[in-house]
């Protein structure tokens, strides 16, 4: 079969050891993926399609497809292994590397501990733990960490993705774009001895505890255009302060311009309250992140340098010293404001979580 592109290809014929074993490199869940497409390439080839079609069908390039069609027909199943680098001989196959990585994804130790360590590994499959360890290493493997995800399951995902990343990267003209939300639970901490101070070779050193003094809440409008923020803190964080906030706001901003406020769902910003004040200033333009979508709101990123540049080395030994603290610090952050550039384009965003999603379901979860 040819579609009138290049000379027509010789029919591609299996054996049918060939045939399971590519079947079987192809049905891989989790491991040696890149095997698993070019098994599945090969077997397309099989099928009669010419390179092009191939190419269509798994979504390859089309000298990918030229690359291992002839590396099939000349060295069959084995040519679609990676050739051999220079240097010394290995002492570890490719099949002990594939039987490490597979019984990392695939199994769990046998004397209940809930992940491999380099220990146990090493011991289950006849290596050394440095062996063990370099091989995990270059897969990307990380048994002991475990990292947070939640997928939204707002309905509206993908409207409130595309009208939250459209005010970023297209605002309404003459309208100010203000990121919003509430850094809640701040902590007065006091360290239990003073911070000893970096020497050369030395980093400054704190004591691990540490005296609680109170919380309080910082409520915080990025504008997305010009990085200026309108902060204000509170001991409490209901619908009354939020309400308290909005009116900072009014009375921040030139009264003839639009706002368009990005929040997120929390029940305070729906209140009756807030909608009756709404009402009577119908400036106000509230958008709200979908549900678990923290991430699309940008003042979370200016959170992350208030954090890292202020809170996590600071000791407080009252709530009103923690709240003057982060008054100058946003005093002095407005007098030379940095504004987040949001890069990535709705589709960019959704392809990316499609990618993510198919990956979970490929691999059987």
């Amino acid at each position: 079969m040819g579609d009138g592109r290049g000379p027509k290809l010789a029919a591609l014929e299996l054996a049918a050891d060939e045939r399971e074993a590519l079947q079987s490199l192809a049905r891989r869940p989790k491991t040696a993926q890149a095997l698993a497409l070019r098994a599945r390439i090969v077997l397309a080839c099989a099928e009669g399609l010419s390179n092009s079609e191939v190419s269509r069908r798994l979504g390859v390039s089309l000298p990918t497809v030229g690359k291992w069609r002839k590396r099939f027909v000349a060295d069959r199943v084995d040519g679609l292994r990676d050739e051999p680098r220079p240097g010394a001989p290995r002492k570890i196959t490719d099949t002990v590397v594939e039987a490490v990585i597979v019984k990392t994804l695939e199994e769990r130790p046998a004397h209940r501990d809930s992940h491999w360590s380099t220990r146990s590994m090493a011991k289950a499959v006849g290596l050394n733990q440095t062996a063990v360890s370099r091989i995990w290493r270059a897969f990307g493997l990380k048994p002991h960490l475990v990292d947070s995800w939640k997928l939204s399951t707002d309905p509206l995902f993908i409207d409130k993705v595309r009208d939250i990343v459209g005010l970023y990267l297209d605002p309404p003209h003459g309208a100010i774009v203000l990121a919003v939300d509430e850094k809640s639970q701040m902590q007065a901490l006091d360290r239990t001895a003073p911070m000893l101070p970096m020497m050369p070779g030395v980093a400054g050193r704190t004591t691990h505890d540490y005296v609680r003094h109170g919380t309080t809440s910082l409520f915080a409008a990025l504008d997305v255009a010009t990085g200026t923020v309108i902060g204000q803190v509170h001991r409490k964080h209901r619908h009354q302060e939020f309400l308290r906030f909005l009116k900072t706001i009014d009375k921040a901003t030139p009264a003839e311009v639009d706002l368009h406020l990005v929040l997120d769902n929390y029940s305070t910003h729906k209140t009756p309250a807030i909608h009756q004040w709404l009402v009577k200033h119908p400036r106000f333009h509230l958008h709200f992140t979908p549900t678990y979508a923290s991430w699309l709101n940008l003042v979370e990123r200016w959170f992350a340098e208030l954090t890292n540049r202020k809170l996590r080395r600071s000791a407080h030994r009252s709530v009103q010293a923690l709240e003057a603290d982060v008054k100058s610090w946003i005093e002095a952050w407005n007098a030379d404001p940095k504004p987040f550039t949001w890069t990535k384009t709705a589709d960019d965003i959704l392809e990316t979580l499609a990618a993510y999603c198919q990956r979970v379901i490929d691999s059987g979860h």
